[in-house]
């Protein structure tokens, strides 16, 4: 890749700095004349499905600008209609907890219910109906796995409920400069997350090799050894986000997703229209 490219298209890392973090386009994207192509980035933006159950849901949107990723983190934390607890009524508290702390805990707790199946309570409304009331008995809580592997950090395996959010990340790109062996090549593999780096056995001896990227976080810890620091490239893809939600139970993650989607084309047709009323 040559240097321009990568410039539009890869944030480098490096012991003490970050590059390459802004930019108006990326490759591919924009036509000979210098000009946005809508054909292009068609053929560019790519979705592809990771993981994806009841409850959570990971994929990979490429070839898209970080706004557009971010304007979907955001509808899905706020603008995708969902229930939660509004007015609470204390009586009698004898916990340790203030009423109003108590309160704001309450109105935290994921409810299992489809928010598309209710209607929003007026401002004048005293009393809750079916059709916009929900009544409940909180039976959940989190709790540690005993079954969970000895080594695993992963939250998900050491706790139950523990989840409910959006967020994403860009995809990671690690560029082994030099052959790593021995010695080095354990330590080179413990800089990083579990699964990144490997080791094989070349001419009797460990050699480190990039397993998969994917899961690295980001620690940069490499740069800690004067004799490792040039082995390893590290650098992130502008257009390759690694999108994850998560689900609380009542509307499957990719349902939540193409809500998203239907708020912000909304949006944008709300935004052209009033556009077209100045014009």
């Amino acid at each position: 890749m040559d240097a321009i490219n990568e410039g539009k298209s890869r944030i480098v890392l490096t012991e003490y700095s970050v590059l390459n973090t802004s930019s108006s386009d990326y490759p591919g994207t924009y036509g000979p004349g210098g000009y946005w192509s809508h054909e292009n980035f068609k053929k560019k933006l790519k979705i592809n499905v990771v993981k994806h159950n009841a409850t959570e849901m990971e994929f990979d949107i490429i070839g898209v600008h970080e706004a557009i990723a971010n304007a979907f983190r955001r509808l899905l934390l706020s603008e995708v209609p969902s229930m939660a607890i509004e007015k609470v009524f204390v009586y009698n508290n004898t916990s340790i907890i203030q009423d109003e702390v108590l309160a704001h805990r309450l109105g935290l707790i994921p409810l299992k219910a489809d928010a598309r199946r209710f209607e929003y309570r007026q401002k004048d409304d005293e009393d809750g109906t079916e059709q916009d009331t929900l009544e409940f008995e909180l039976k959940i809580k989190c709790t540690k796995n005993p079954n969970a592997p000895k080594d695993s950090k992963n939250p998900d395996d050491i706790y139950k409920n523990a989840n409910g959010t959006a967020y994403y990340r860009l995809l990671p790109e690690i560029t082994l400069t030099r052959e790593v062996s021995g010695e080095q090549a354990e330590r080179l593999q413990t800089c990083f997350s579990p699964g990144v780096i490997g080791l094989e056995e070349r001419n009797g001896r460990k050699v480190a090799k990039v397993i998969n990227a994917r899961y690295d976080t980001c620690s940069r810890n490499v740069f800690r050894y004067d004799d490792l620091k040039d082995s390893a490239k590290l650098t992130r893809v502008k257009d390759h986000f690694i999108f994850t939600i998560e689900s609380v139970g009542a509307i499957p993650p990719d349902v939540l997703f193409v809500e998203a989607v239907k708020i912000l084309k909304n949006k944008c047709r709300t935004f052209l229209e009033e556009l077209n009323k100045n014009i």
